[in-house]
């Protein structure tokens, strides 16, 4: 987790384990176009394999789409909190979800272990970072705004949600959270035309 911080103001940027393993089930189910906002898929690639054996008598894809939805939405208004629990083998939390939790009983290890490897690759991108001094852009950001506005920022919170995307965008949720590619920052540019209008707004 890196913090950058002002008077007043301060901007975290992590990643999220439960989001991880939602996207390894969204990828390995095939569920292209679900949630909200519609984000692409991970790097690398997850090979997506056919559920209908596993969902079709309790609503197949559809009914799969809409649990995942559902559940997505949950992570994103609890992060960085993990809601719901995720408690394999029985997956309790999701008794309301029969499809979603069917596929989650069928992929929750090879998840879990995806997960990890990316939390170590982003544990070892956030060292290269630190090192490099590259998280200073944001707050050379937030400093060229006040110097354009011409006073102190207001208070302010920004939480940036880092996640192996194989698109380098980032994905604007709320005032104060975004969901973005871990690659953006390497590309200052690219990372200054997504993330300075909404320092802008904030600041």
């Amino acid at each position: 987790m890196h913090h950058t911080g002002g008077p007043g103001w301060r901007i975290t940027m992590d990643t999220s384990g439960p989001m991880l393993i939602a996207l390894y089930v969204r990828d390995a189910a095939g569920l292209d176009t679900a949630g909200h906002p519609a984000l692409c898929h991970v790097a690398p690639k997850i090979r997506p394999s056919d559920h209908s054996h596993l969902i079709n008598e309790v609503g197949g894809m559809p009914a799969l789409k809409t649990e995942w939805e559902a559940w997505w939405a949950q992570l994103l208004k609890a992060h960085p909190e993990m809601e719901p629990e995720l408690g394999p083998p029985g997956f309790r939390a999701f008794g309301n979800s029969p499809a979603l939790r069917r596929v989650l009983q069928a992929h929750f290890g090879a998840a879990l272990s995806w997960a990890r490897e990316r939390r170590g690759e982003y544990l070892a991108l956030e060292a290269e970072r630190d090192a490099s001094g590259a998280t200073q852009l944001l707050a050379d950001m937030v400093d060229d705004r006040l110097l354009e506005v011409g006073r102190a920022a207001r208070d302010f919170e920004l939480t940036i949600i880092e996640l192996p995307l194989a698109e380098p965008r980032a994905w604007y949720l709320e005032p104060d959270k975004i969901i973005m590619s871990s690659a953006l920052l390497s590309e200052p540019e690219l990372f200054r035309s997504y993330v300075q209008p909404v320092v802008d707004l904030l600041v």
